[in-house]
């Protein structure tokens, strides 16, 4: 961007001592004390007040013998001046002197090195010579270059706490002046300084980030230069120390480029360096020479300690005279932007990082990658190879002096590069709008010779006026139905307020057609590889052009400019539609996604780098990590309208950890391949899982199932990646899929894979059984151990297919049977095979296991022996019992007569075989004595209900009886004992046993009818309905059977003992109430004025402290309820023990701990249970008091009252205990920093324990009272 701007400040006259010109040394706005400061050359410095208008300049201050020299501190705050006396003066801001001294000073400085004479070279053996000449002082000479203008310099550090000056010193013996180099500290104390520089310069800048200090050096052709050829020129760097610190040499070549014009300057080299300068992140340093042919500003970078000539400007010229600069400066915040002056012209410029890549799509992608460094342009296929910079697979020379040039080029390195997405075009463009176009030719697989051959197709420059600039470039390849090259260059014409973009067309090597378009806005960029063009303009439109003319379509929109932007084509799920996806990075780190003029979300807010390849948006996050969002979700979360931060989708897409500082510098869609940066410059390419699965499922799609398979082998992909995606199409698939993978190896690691994997035992049997159907339909003998595999890895597995396969394979063709033997013991053990092949029955495939897999004979030969001399189903019942198959065993051993039932028996015994013995056995005269045998056991097992069961089945009546007692069955107990016709005194007797053991379990009501209807024992069963609080049907019976008197005597005195639990009952539920009520009430004032120690949370403020490193190491999370270290995924994977634990930890309610308050709850839902059942008692009492007496009375209407007030109070305790909390709401601002918003998440999961525990409702039926007794 370069714009017109002339400015009159101020104007002044020469001081006395200086009778000339007045020229400024420095000028600075001070934004503190809102004044410009000018330093001049004169000896004056002048202020002028900003605020006020028409404000008169004034003279703070005078140095009568002048100003060679001035720099303020990066703050503002300190200013350093060189005098004409050779004096070093500090300043603060408000012109107070704050340190003076020499210029020269002759000490070291403070922080001159401590030489112990170690390592000298007076302490080394000499030869000959001997010591004495070795102390010999050596005369070096040590001068300037002539192209210093000899005038000090001062360069400030980035954070203003030291500075450097360079200076000349007197001329020596030999009449030479040396340039020295001394660091100064913020009050004005020499630090240090530098070592003797031959050739050393006046050029001088201190990197901001402190670490070099910058300046040029010239080698050969004068006295007291540099050994070195002559011509040589470096940019040299200093530590703060003054020791040299390594050096690159400029390219002298790019400054000598003749065109014919004149200079009137005179310079021994052709040019000299007039000035350096650091941009404000240190990442790019200006280099400013003036030539004979007119300035020029070299714009340098390093990566992987190589220094890159990325840029040149040159000085725009008026007329025929050379352009010359009148200063250089860098923005003071925005990195990359550049102001540079000239006699009547402001010029700024800004830069972006761009990674020029090839956009070639599948199968042709190169992954394509040019460096742009000077005359040269570094090319390197990351399809093929991986060459780490500075190095590269081709250097493309740059060469301008082809004879057809039709006019001025002055520089060797071109404003911008682009490729083609086909036929391996490269286009390149220079700021004055000359271009060629090449084409590389590039080797797209392995092999040996050239990586490529390029070749120039067209040279030339854009047909427009001369002074135009040009900025980008892009370039249409020919298709099969033209063949015809386009190529657009998009600038700035002469005096324009708008871009324009021309589009020339090549054919058969000439330029053949111009096409001119007006853009609606400066500053707009072309999207690089689209065809038809499209542009993004400074606001975010990106708009698109079909003809000659004007561009009006908007097809997307950002919120900011997107220096970065790439398109990606994406159909929609479950249609047919196709959309265009704009994706672009701004400047804040956001990445943006745009489907639309009125349509954009934003995919990320902390991105460094993307990059759009196998139907993914692949970017880099500043978090160090790589998101794979697949371009078909996008576009059907914009169809859906979702606008703004996509908050929910990327916890959905696949996550890769990088290296700290990575960016994307390509992706190779072919290779599957991703090419990363890191903050070095080395590189390193990755092959992330999405990216193989993708060409994978492609693969797969197109039937290569062999190339689907490779991948995933090569990069460790599961197997079962390949059934998931299409499973029906693969199991038609597998004719073709072992055609395409005949290597016996590969298909047993396809099935072991498939059969260890979470694929279901359904499927796992499925794709076992068609491809060894297959497989067996080809060639059983090739494909043994194949099918071997598909038998095993089955769930479960089918070993005895398997050794069945073996057998037949045996008496087909025996010879290669051995091998097949010995591949299914790698698979399965030995001694499982063993057992398995002795279950088959079939003793020869026994023996042919054994031999194979080495056992001795003395363990197996005698069994073997004894199991062959034994009866057929006896001897099938000891290879079974061996085996512990059990069923089997019993199953055979019954077929094996019957005089083998006892043996029979007892095995049933043994094992437990009841159930099956009882199927073997139905129908026989054995039946019932198995089922009095599992009645036993049942019994035994405490199974009473199907003990019983079993007994009367087995016509055991007796043990039935017995059985239903002991589970206090009483009604089939009795129903049973007089089917059987048991006598009276038994059932009296039995009866009194039973309503004993109903008593003792509180079954008081069916302990009293047992004694009535099978006692006869009238009082004994009105005391049990007493027990149990049924006096109604006491006094129902005690008048039914004609003994009133027990109701005054058992039934008015246990009516009164019932009336007196009820009331301690009731007295015990109000003292725990009460102490209940007031805990709760003081945990929740806790909770509210000490929430941090009421839920035992952690400060977590501290954790805003970034001082974690990157050393992988498993995380842990202490906290004061933990005696080890735990993380958060531990709690999934606990076991069922320490779940109980935890509960039982919060059952507990410990006082003082944070599951306290819920504990209560839950006691009080209890308590709430225990008073209903009371008050259902009461209700029960309460008529037959009122019916006895007056004393009973009163007694009834006491008790009355106490419920009823204990009801009360009960019902306003729940009440207030379960109320809801209010609701705050907290107007303000958000929290904006990660430790507020942690700790509002940490907030929010803080469950109330009313959530948890509900209410108790068993207190709704309040009709227990008796209203008359209250009036």
């Amino acid at each position: 961007m370069k714009s017109k701007l002339m400015t009159s400040m101020f104007s002044a006259t020469a001081s006395a001592a200086f009778p000339r010109v007045p020229q400024i040394v420095s000028l600075r706005v001070v934004a503190e004390t809102r004044q410009v400061v000018a330093v001049m050359a004169g000896g004056d410095i002048v202020v002028i007040t900003i605020d006020e208008e028409d404000s008169p300049s004034e003279v703070e201050g005078t140095f009568e013998t002048g100003i060679s020299a001035a720099a303020w501190s990066p703050d503002d705050s300190l200013l350093a001046i060189v005098t004409g006396e050779r004096k070093l003066i500090l300043m603060t801001s408000s012109f107070d002197v704050l340190s003076e001294g020499s210029l020269r000073p002759v000490e070291f400085g403070e922080d001159a090195p401590i030489n112990v004479g170690w390592g000298s070279k007076q302490t080394q053996f000499h030869g000959s010579l001997g010591k004495i000449a070795a102390q010999a002082p050596k005369s070096v000479k040590v001068g300037s270059s002539p192209d210093d203008d000899n005038a000090p310099r001062i360069s400030w550090r980035g954070d203003g706490t030291y500075f450097v000056v360079s200076s000349l010193s007197d001329q020596d013996e030999h009449g030479l002046k040396q340039r020295t180099l001394r660091v100064y500290d913020r009050n004005g104390s020499l630090q240090s300084t530098s070592e003797p520089v031959p050739g050393l310069e006046h050029t001088l800048s201190w990197r901001p980030s402190g670490n070099l200090i910058v300046g040029t050096q010239r080698f050969g052709g004068f006295e007291g230069s540099g050994a070195g050829k002559e011509g040589r020129h470096d940019i040299v760097f200093f530590e703060r120390n003054g020791l040299r610190h390594g050096e690159f040499a400029l390219t002298p070549d790019s400054f000598l480029q003749k065109d014919g014009s004149t200079s009137t300057v005179d310079l021994r080299w052709g040019y000299r360096v007039r000035d350096l300068s650091w941009n404000s992140d240190s990442n790019i340093l200006a280099v400013w020479a003036e030539t004979t042919l007119g300035d020029i500003v070299q714009l340098w970078t390093i990566g992987n300690y190589h220094w890159y000539l990325k840029h040149e400007i040159l000085a725009p010229s008026p007329s025929d005279n050379v352009g010359r600069f009148t200063s250089l400066q860098w923005h003071p915040e925005v990195p990359s932007h550049i102001i540079l002056t000239t006699s009547s012209e402001i010029i700024q410029r800004h830069y972006e990082l761009e990674t020029f890549i090839s956009p070639s799509l599948p199968p042709n992608d190169t992954g394509l990658v040019a460096v742009l460094d000077g005359s040269q342009i570094l090319l390197t296929p990351f399809r093929t190879q991986n060459v780490p910079p500075p190095m590269s697979s081709f250097q493309l020379p740059i060469n301008l002096a082809a004879p057809t040039n039709p006019s001025k080029y002055k520089t060797k390195t071109p404003i911008h590069v682009s490729f083609t997405q086909a036929n391996d075009g490269l286009a390149m463009l220079w700021e004055d709008g000359y271009i060629q176009l090449w084409v590389l030719h590039t080797r797209k697989g392995p092999g040996f010779g050239k990586v490529m051959n390029p070749e120039m197709i067209w040279e030339g420059a854009v047909p427009v006026a001369r002074g135009s600039q040009w900025r980008q470039i892009t370039a249409h390849a020919p298709d099969s139905t033209d063949d015809s090259w386009t190529i657009g260059a998009l600038g700035n014409l002469l005096s324009a307020d708008v871009d324009t973009a021309i589009f020339l067309t090549i054919k058969e090597r000439k330029h053949n057609h111009t096409e001119t378009i007006t853009l609606p806005s400066k500053n707009c960029r072309i999207v690089d590889s689209v065809w038809p063009p499209l542009y993004q303009t400074p606001e975010g439109r990106v708009i698109r052009h079909d003809h000659e003319g004007t561009p009006t379509e908007n097809v997307g929109q950002f919120p900011e400019f997107c220096a970065h932007m790439q398109v990606a084509s994406a159909q929609l799920k479950g249609s047919d539609e196709k959309r265009s996806l704009f994706v672009g990075l701004g400047k804040s780190g956001k990445l943006y996604v745009s489907s639309g003029p009125d349509s954009w979300s934003i995919l990320a807010s902390n991105t460094n780098s993307f990059t759009v390849a196998s139907g993914f948006v692949i970017f880099a996050t500043t978090a160090h990590e790589s998101k794979y969002a697949p371009v078909e979700e996008i576009a059907s979360l914009l169809a859906a309208g979702n606008e703004g931060p996509l908050k929910d989708v990327p916890d959905k897409w696949v996550v890769r950890k990088l290296e700290r500082g990575s960016r994307i510098v390509v992706a190779v869609p072919s290779t599957m391949s991703l090419v990363l940066q890191m903050p070095r410059g080395n590189l390193e390419t990755v092959n992330p899982r999405p990216l193989v699965m993708q060409v994978a499922k492609q693969d797969l799609d197109a039937g290569e199932y062999r190339k689907a398979f490779m991948a995933c082998r090569k990069h460790r992909i599961d197997f079962n990646e390949l059934v998931d995606h299409d499973q029906e199409a693969f199991l038609r698939g597998i004719p073709h899929f072992v055609e395409q993978i005949p290597e016996v190896d590969y298909l047993n690691l396809f099935l072991t894979m498939i059969g260890r994997g979470p694929q279901s035992a359904e499927t796992v049997t499925k794709i076992c059984d068609a491809l060894r159907v297959e497989l067996e339909s080809r060639d059983l003998k090739r494909y043994i151990n194949t099918i071997l595999t598909a038998h095993v890895v089955k769930s479960p597995p089918d070993y005895e297919s398997a050794l069945a396969e073996l057998h037949r394979l045996r008496e087909t063709d025996s010879t290669v049977v051995e091998e097949a033997v010995k591949y299914v013991i790698f698979l399965v053990d030995a001694e499982k095979l063993f057992d398995i092949a002795l279950g088959m029955y079939d003793f020869s495939l026994v023996l042919m296991i054994a031999q194979h897999a080495q056992k001795d004979p003395r363990e197996y030969l005698p069994f073997l022996r004894e199991l062959r001399s034994l009866d057929k189903y006896y001897q099938r019942f000891r290879i079974d019992d061996h085996l512990k198959r059990y069923e089997s065993a019993l199953k055979n051993l019954s077929l094996a007569g019957p005089e083998r039932f006892e043996e029979a028996f007892k095995y049933i015994e043994r094992y437990s075989l009841y159930e099956p013995a009882l199927k073997i056995w139905r129908g026989t005269d054995k039946y019932n004595d198995v089922l009095d045998l599992y009645g036993d056991w049942l019994y035994e097992r405490r199974e009473l209900p199907q003990s019983a069961a079993a007994f009367i089945e087995a016509k055991k009546p007796e043990k039935a009886m017995v059985a239903y007692e002991k589970n206090l069955q009483w009604q089939e107990l009795f129903d049973l004992a007089l089917e059987i016709g048991s006598k009276k005194e038994d059932l009296e007797t039995m009866a009194y046993r039973v309503a004993e053991d109903l008593s003792s379990k509180k079954r008081y009501l069916e302990a009293g009818r047992v004694l009535l209807d099978y006692g006869q024992d009238i009082k004994e069963a009105v005391s049990y309905l007493c027990q149990g609080n049924d006096f109604s049907e006491a006094r129902r019976v005690s008048n039914f059977y004609k003994h009133p008197e027990l109701v005054e005597g058992v039934v008015r005195p246990m009516s009164l003992e019932s009336r007196a639990q009820i009331s301690d009952d009731l007295g015990e539920m109000k003292e725990q109430l009460r102490k209940q009520r007031e805990r709760i009430r003081e945990l929740r004032i806790k909770k509210v004025e000490e929430p941090d120690a009421f839920y035992g949370t952690e400060d977590v403020t501290l954790q805003n402290i970034d001082v974690m490193t990157d050393v992988s190491m498993a995380p842990t999370a202490f906290t004061r309820y933990t005696i080890a270290p735990s993380t958060a995924s531990r709690v999934s994977k606990r076991s069922s023990r320490s779940k109980r634990k935890a509960e039982r930890k919060v059952s507990s309610g410990r006082k003082g701990t944070v599951d306290e308050e819920e504990y209560i709850l839950k006691s009080l839902t209890k308590l709430a249970a225990r008073f209903a059942s009371s008050r259902d008692d009461a209700r029960r009492l309460l008529p037959h008091l009122f019916r006895f007496s007056d004393e009973y009375r009163q007694e009834g209407l006491e008790l009355q009252q106490e419920v009823a007030q204990f009801e009360t109070e009960l019902k306003e305790a729940l009440e207030e205990i379960w109320a809801k909390p209010l609701v705050e709401d907290e107007d303000g601002p958000l929290p904006d920093s990660w430790a507020a918003r942690m700790a509002e998440a940490e907030k929010n999961r803080q469950i109330n324990p009313i959530d948890r525990v509900p209410k108790p409702d068993t207190l709704r039926n309040d009709k227990w009272r008796i209203d008359l007794y209250e009036i």
